[in-house]
């Protein structure tokens, strides 16, 4: 289960991708690398930044503590790697930062494209 929660960060982060060069807006980045190549104590300030559910907290150590014990070093540089294909990049605003690279989109509004 906590495996899956790894994965289900991950797979959010690359929703995130925006842009024809897929950069992955700042704000994402920052808490993906805290939670992938980050110290418990690192990513759970970053966590504490956000949310001081207690419940919340400790949940997002145990997903920590298990991304730590279960993900190769292979596993982590994947999690850092570019798609494969241009063709899986979107053009979508960050909700969190404002960050886009497409001019037609405004910030805070997410939307789903085809792709092409």
């Amino acid at each position: 289960m906590m495996q899956a929660g790894a994965v289900l960060l991950l797979c959010a982060a690359l929703l995130l991708i925006t842009g024809r060069n897929c950069d992955i807006c700042p704000a994402v980045r920052e808490d993906v690398y805290l939670f992938v190549r980050g110290t418990p104590e690192e990513y759970i300030a970053k966590v504490k930044e956000y949310n001081t559910n207690s419940a919340i907290v400790a949940n997002a150590r145990r997903l920590k503590d298990r991304v730590d014990e279960k993900l190769t070093e292979e596993d982590k540089q994947n999690a850092f790697s570019k798609p494969p294909s241009k063709q899986t990049c979107r053009p979508l605003p960050c909700v969190q930062c404002s960050f886009t690279s497409h001019p037609t989109l405004r910030p805070h509004k997410i939307s789903a494209l085809p792709l092409t």
